[in-house]
Parts: structure tokens; C-alpha cells; sequence
């Protein structure tokens, strides 16, 4: 007998501003290592595997702002699970239109496929666990139910949404009675002790045509507005530009306000929420507090990652991520070291550091946006050194890979080959670099770096001029389809 198709969905357009400064606009939450060798998406694709005995798992839909593509397929590619297609979305809108454009695409492929829609950016300790509620929920999604995951609650937690569980369906899951917004603590703690709520986990299964119903009955503006970004795509391989004037157009709105909360007060024919219990170490890890208790504590309750010495300290997370990071006498802190930030909380607090970025948003302050080291298509940089006049970088350029053929108006460069060799296009001169030379790239000539060995290219490159900003380059040609 044929196995059940699964096309798992992927939502992975979150920024994850309090967990600053590891996250950045331009490095998002969703492609951090926070704890083990994998970054959040990377696990969340990983731990499908343990559902391929059971049904057809098929490569994901990725839905991601067009900013972050690169970085997505790389990751993607490093596990050796490129998607289905990247759906690039030109400005965040939530994840109700981002869940339609995906559900789209589903059609697209296979109909009215049975799809399983999961945030890029959670932690599941249990895999196995996870996929024994999924196997569960598979019946009730194609009978046409909008199935949504329970955690059942071990604490009052005013971070996350609640479900309340009604009877059973035929199917064996529990109706829902009714979604509730994150409460006070007060109210949640009347939640976990009446034993009728589970943490809402934000993961969800359902058919494409259930989904399709429930939008358009209870936001025609949303459906109409993404089925439009979808239809006036460019597709580009795997990538999928949405239309950038009809994505914006869309209301910006969430799976749960657009559709689970009106579904659960007015269920269709055929469609009706319900929700099946997962009991495998779920955390949306929202938070450093989140991180705190979903690592491995020492046996003072201390969790470090990186080069951390603490003395006399309790219930403390360290991340260090580019120095030793010493600390004395800490209790229920968070302490997390990059290259160009430094940020230090009581743990308790750990829900306002977002606070702290919206200062940092205010000032125009580069660290809001991302960190010293900066991914490109090409590979990364690294800046080094800074003075008035000039830029000392760290380039490095993989195997295969070139920067884009362009110029500056305002900026000088001199590169230094540190490691492999460079192909060079130097106006209309064309040449190789080995270790230890260099060339000079005046103000206003047309220039290019390219790797055509098998090893990674670095290079030191030392800008100077009057202005050094990212913005002045005019690129002629890149392989990247970069602007």
C-alpha cells in the first residue's frame, strides 16, 4: 500500500528580536545554532526523518523574506534537504498570507495535498515523540479537520497562547472549544490548575482545501491579496519572488486571528478545529529564559556555551561567542557575547531585551541589523579594523563563487590574497592572485573577485575614502540576480 503524502510547510519569516544581539534583522532567529550543531531550521527539517517509515515526507515549502534566501538554501543544502521551493516574501505580513502563498504552492504540486505547517524557529527535545502526535493527527486533518498541537502546560507561562479542549471527535483528537491571546499571570495560572488548557504550539495540519475554505470565508482581503503575490510570482529555480505590490497589499495578520479563533467560534462543514495533545519537550525558545531552561545545566543551574569561566554563580546563562567571557557571583542572569555586542539581563527579564533593540532601531544603530560578520550569496565578511577614512575586511569567498562585476564611487580598495587564489577582473585587465599579493582598485573602476579553486578564498581588503557605506556599489553583472 502507497504511503500518505505529507508536504511539510515551513514558516521561517520571524526575526526573534529578544534574543538580540545573537539574532539580527539580517540574521534571523530561525539560522541560529542555539543549542547543539544545528540551527533551528535545520532541525526543524531534520526531524521529519522520523516520520519517512510512516508517510511520504516530501521536500518543504519555505516560506522566508527574500533578504535571508541565500542563507536559507545554504543551510538547506548543508543537511542535504534543499526545498521544494523558497517563497520569498518582499516584506513580512505574518503568517496567515504566508501559510496561503505556501498552500498555493502545495496545489500546485499535488492537489489538495495534506500539509503540515511548522515554525522555522522551535525546539523539540523528543523528535520521536513529536512524530507519534503528528501520526495522530493525520486522520483527523484529511476527514478535513484545522488540527492544532496541545502542550500540555507544566507552569503558568504568559508568553504563550492557550487552547481549551472540548470533547472528542470521531477521529479521536478533541474539539476546540475556544484559542485564548497570552494571558496575565493571574489567569494563567487559572489555566494550568483547572487542568482544560494546553500551550498553544503554533504547529498545525490540515488539508490545503480546508485551510483554502476557512481563509477565504473568514478573510476574503488576505486570500484574494496572496493569491495574487502567488499567480504574479517570478520563479527563479527553487525561488519564488512573490509580487512584491500585491504581497504588501495583503492585511498583515496571523494563522490564528485569521483563521483557528473564527474557526473554533463558527466551525464550517467539513472543517472545524481540533487539537491533539504533544507531549516531546516543546519550546518556541522565545526568549533567553526559554534557552536557559532548555539547555543543560551544571549543578548550580548554570547553562554556558562557548569559552565561559564562572565562579559562585547560579542559574545563569553565558554565551560566548568570540571571547572568554569570566563572570563572579551571578545569580539568574543572562550574559551573551558576539564580536560587536555585549548584553546582560536578569533572567527574569529576559522577555524585554526586544526593549532593547527598539532603542537600538531608534538610534539607527548597525547592531539592530546585523552582526560583524556579514553573509553574502559569495560567502561572508568580517570587518576588522575601522579609523576615520577606512575599512580593514576579512573577505571569504567559497569554492565557485564571485562578487558581483561592479564599481564605487566614493571608495578605494586593496585586496590581499591571505588563502587560496583569486581570479581578478581589474577594469579589462584579467588575472590571478596567489598568497601574499595584492592588488589596487582605484575609486570608480569596474572589478571583480572570483574562487575558481576548490578551496575557500580570503582575502584582506582595505577600503578608504570618503564614504565607505555598503550602499555605494553599482553591480553590471552577478550571478546571484542581486539588484
Amino acid at each position: 500500500m502507497a504511503k500518505k503524502e505529507l508536504q511539510p510547510v515551513i514558516l521561517s519569516g520571524g526575526s526573534g528580536t529578544r534574543l538580540w544581539p545573537l539574532s539580527r534583522e539580517h540574521y534571523p532567529k530561525p539560522l541560529l545554532r542555539l543549542l547543539g550543531e544545528h540551527s533551528l531550521l535545520q532541525a526543524t527539517v531534520l526531524r521529519l526523518d522520523a516520520l519517512r517509515g510512516e508517510l511520504e515526507v516530501k521536500a518543504p515549502i519555505i516560506v522566508c523574506n527574500e533578504e535571508h534566501r541565500f542563507l536559507t538554501a545554504d543551510q538547506l543544502a548543508a543537511i542535504g534537504h534543499p526545498a521544494q521551493a523558497l517563497l520569498l516574501e518582499p516584506a513580512p505580513r505574518n503568517t496567515a498570507p504566508a501559510l496561503h502563498v505556501a498552500a498555493l504552492e502545495a496545489a500546485r504540486e499535488r492537489g489538495d495535498a495534506l500539509m503540515l505547517v511548522l515554525p522555522a524557529d522551535h525546539l523539540v527535545a523528543r523528535p520521536q515523540a513529536l512524530a507519534e502526535s503528528l501520526l495522530r493527527a493525520v486522520g483527523c486533518a484529511q476527514a478535513g479537520d484545522f488540527v492544532v498541537f496541545g502542550v500540555p502546560p507544566d507552569r503558568p507561562e504568559t508568553g504563550y497562547g492557550y487552547i481549551r479542549a472540548g470533547a472528542k471527535t470521531p477521529q479521536g483528537a478533541r474539539a476546540v472549544d475556544a484559542f485564548f491571546e497570552k494571558p496575565d499571570a493571574e489567569r494563567a495560572r487559572q489555566y494550568v490548575e483547572s487542568g482544560e488548557y494546553t500551550w498553544n504550539s503554533g504547529m498545525f495540519m490540515t488539508r490545503v482545501s480546508s485551510w483554502t475554505r476557512a481563509l477565504e470565508k473568514f478573510r476574503p482581503d488576505i486570500a484574494a491579496a496572496s493569491r495574487r503575490a502567488w499567480t504574479e510570482a517570478k520563479r527563479d529555480g527553487a525561488f519564488v519572488r512573490l509580487a512584491p505590490e500585491a504581497f504588501r497589499a495583503s492585511p498583515s495578520e496571523s494563522i490564528d486571528k485569521a483563521v483557528a479563533e473564527p474557526l473554533a467560534a463558527r466551525p464550517l462543514e467539513g472543517v472545524r478545529p481540533s487539537v491533539v495533545p504533544l507531549k516531546a519537550g516543546w519550546s518556541d525558545v522565545g526568549n533567553f529564559g526559554a534557552v536557559w531552561e532548555a539547555g543543560e545545566p551544571d549543578r548550580q543551574g548554570n547553562v554556558v556555551s562557548g569559552d565561559v569561566l564562572l565562579e559562585d554563580a547560579q542559574g545563569t546563562l553565558v554565551v560566548a561567542n568570540g571571547r572568554l567571557v569570566a563572570a563572579l557571583g551571578l545569580r539568574d542572569m543572562v550574559v551573551v557575547e558576539t564580536p560587536d555586542a555585549v548584553m546582560v539581563a536578569p533572567r527574569e527579564r529576559a522577555q524585554d531585551v526586544r526593549r532593547l533593540v527598539t532603542r537600538l532601531n531608534e538610534a539607527a544603530r548597525p547592531e539592530a541589523l546585523q552582526n560583524r560578520k556579514v553573509h553574502r550569496p559569495w560567502g561572508h565578511f568580517d570587518l576588522l579594523h575601522a579609523g576615520p577614512g577606512f575599512l580593514v575586511k576579512s573577505l571569504v569567498i567559497n569554492p565557485g563563487a564571485a562578487i558581483s562585476l561592479q564599481r564605487h564611487h566614493k571608495r578605494a580598495e586593496h585586496w590581499v590574497v591571505v588563502r587560496g587564489v583569486a581570479t581578478v577582473t581589474r577594469g579589462e585587465e584579467r588575472f590571478e592572485l596567489r598568497e601574499n599579493q595584492s592588488t589596487y582598485i582605484p575609486v570608480g573602476m569596474m572589478h571583480r573577485l572570483e574562487n575558481q579553486g576548490e578551496a575557500q578564498l580570503e582575502i584582506v581588503e582595505v577600503q578608504s575614502g570618503a564614504y565607505l557605506g555598503e550602499d555605494d556599489i553599482e553591480r553590471f553583472s552577478d550571478i546571484y540576480k542581486r539588484a
